[in-house]
């Protein structure tokens, strides 16, 4: 590398140490593979064939990160197990602190976070988003939640009793592409626990994911006083490293996030091989909007479905709306729908991200028309500048309507994720309200997957019984933003194809631990315990 060329550069984390890989994978701006993408790719191809060549001095290039081999996969694994019965032994308020400093440092540096997931394409209000999400999640408020789940007390008749969860182990941890540093983030509630982590950063992504985890994370860990080798980070290949870690006894959790279907046969070989598998896949999220909904606020929820171009797994992915409403709210979501563009990633009003294959996204959307749905907006490839265009790597928002809930998951773009911008709101058939809130309900009840889903409207009766009677989705959210983040709140999870069949909302730092009940009695006769006197 040139002396005098500034880049972030990451080796392998393990064991409290930075380890050289195999070779390197090169992070480019978002900004360059937007203006001229082959030159961005070969720029990344060629320095990934030789670190020393002088293309690593081009503008274009932001840092690069080390490759791990099997050999240091494996290396990881063994320095979280050397580490993970030390770590947890420390008391929990010594590990529970950890989560309090993390949200302190990401506080100080949120500037730093936001550039680095805008280097890596997300848009900047969504980074900013992503950085709500991570503050919420080790708020105050939710740090002292998880404390008193962690370890309760009790006295009785002369006992201390404690009902307190115990940590897993090694929790070996897998972020998506798409959301590869904050995903990462959670690992820290994992350590919280008392468990000893492995991550692994996408090849393809790999850089933000080493800055939260190298950069802010492991200083924190020596500023409490972990082990070298609670935190351990390699950058490899997803089909080796997963391998890698099913077959090895060291590793007792895998956090997998990803499809479903290739989620649940993971599951499978999880469970033969003595795993605990904790998934978080595909989400299919419902907004349901009843006829005394505030339209205009329901459409800016709805709208939260184009962030990222909708490659977010917990992004409202279909609309049901009370046939009385129906005309109005469409007419309101396709008006606040012409202000979500394309653009560079650093601009402040771009909310969309590039999509690189849309043959899927065009092929939906042909067989939902087909099928008699009704394109209100969008379904065309955009320019940077939201020029329609036959190639451009932008997809325009693009919104459906589908008529009855009788056939409407017959559709695939009601039935299952998309994964792009491609909303469909269905419209229910008029009805007598009662008859209308119980098929509402049964709509959102039977959805295959279950994440997030949000109800808007003002009648009481109407938010209790969705409150009382919804049972699918690991978080409800009533006149409110679908997205948004909470204390207290689980972060991720839902029921059905969503978090397989252990598909309970998911909080990590509970996920990656398990209960244990303890009795300390003194001067109590165990025949008298039993039998009484």
């Amino acid at each position: 590398m040139n002396p005098g060329k500034q880049i972030r550069s990451y080796g392998l984390y393990i064991a409290g140490k930075d380890i050289e890989g195999d070779g390197w994978v090169y992070t480019v701006t978002a900004k360059s593979l937007l203006e001229d993408v082959f030159t961005s790719v070969s720029l990344k191809r060629t320095l990934e064939k030789d670190a020393d060549s002088p293309a690593a001095e081009h503008p274009y290039v932001v840092g690069r990160c080390a490759i791990a081999d099997d050999a240091a996969i494996d290396l990881a694994s063994e320095a979280a197990a050397a580490a993970a019965p030390g770590w947890a032994a420390a008391p929990l308020e010594r590990r529970i602190r950890l989560g309090t400093l993390f949200r302190e440092e990401l506080l100080r540096r949120q500037d730093e976070f936001v550039e680095m997931l805008v280097a890596e394409s997300h848009p900047v209000k969504l980074a900013r988003w992503e950085l709500s999400c991570l503050l919420q999640v080790y708020s105050e408020e939710s740090i002292r939640w998880y404390a008193q789940q962690m370890h309760t007390e009790f006295e009785h008749e002369g006992r201390r009793l404690i009902v307190r969860r115990q940590p897993d182990g090694v929790v070996a941890f897998n972020p998506p592409q798409n959301a590869p540093a904050p995903s990462a983030a959670l690992a820290v509630l994992a350590m919280m626990a008392g468990n000893a982590v492995v991550v692994r950063a996408p090849r393809s992504i790999a850089l933000s994911t080493l800055w939260v985890l190298r950069d802010v994370a492991a200083p924190l860990l020596d500023e409490v006083g972990a082990p070298p080798g609670v935190l351990n980070v390699v950058c490899a290949n997803p089909k080796q490293t997963l391998d890698r870690w099913i077959s090895s006894p060291l590793i007792d959790d895998i956090f997998y996030i990803g499809g479903s279907q290739e989620g649940l046969r993971f599951q499978e070989s999880c469970v033969a091989n003595g795993k605990k598998p904790i998934l978080e896949l595909a989400g299919n999220d419902g907004i349901i909007v009843w006829k005394d909904a505030d339209l205009t606020y329901a459409a800016e929820a709805i709208t939260e479905s184009f962030y990222g171009s909708g490659q977010i797994c917990m992004v409202p992915n279909y609309v049901l709306v009370h046939p009385e409403v129906a005309d109005d709210l469409i007419a309101e979501v396709k008006r606040q729908v012409a202000d979500v563009r394309p653009g560079y990633p650093d601009q402040e009003d771009v909310l969309l991200s590039p999509v690189r294959r849309t043959e899927r996204f065009f092929g939906l959307l042909d067989r939902a028309l087909e099928q008699g749905a009704q394109l209100v907006v969008g379904g065309r490839r955009t320019e940077l500048d939201g020029t329609p265009s036959e190639t451009g790597v932008f997809l325009q928002p693009t919104v459906l309507r589908v008529d009855g809930m009788a056939a409407a998951r017959e559709h695939d773009v009601v039935r299952h994720e998309t994964f792009f911008p491609l909303l469909p709101i269905v419209v229910a058939e008029p009805g007598d309200d009662d008859v209308l809130l119980d098929r509402f309900l049964d709509f959102v009840n039977t959805n295959e997957y279950g994440l997030r889903n949000s109800l808007w409207a003002k009648d009481d009766k109407v938010v209790d019984t969705f409150v009382q009677r919804v049972v699918n989705g690991g978080l409800l959210k009533i006149n409110d933003s679908h997205i948004g983040f909470l204390p207290y709140l689980p972060s991720h999870g839902g029921t059905g194809l969503t978090g397989g069949v252990f598909g309970e909302a998911n909080y990590p730092m509970l996920k990656t631990s398990h209960v244990q009940g303890v009795s300390v009695a003194r001067d109590i006769s165990p025949h008298r315990a039993i039998f009484g006197s």
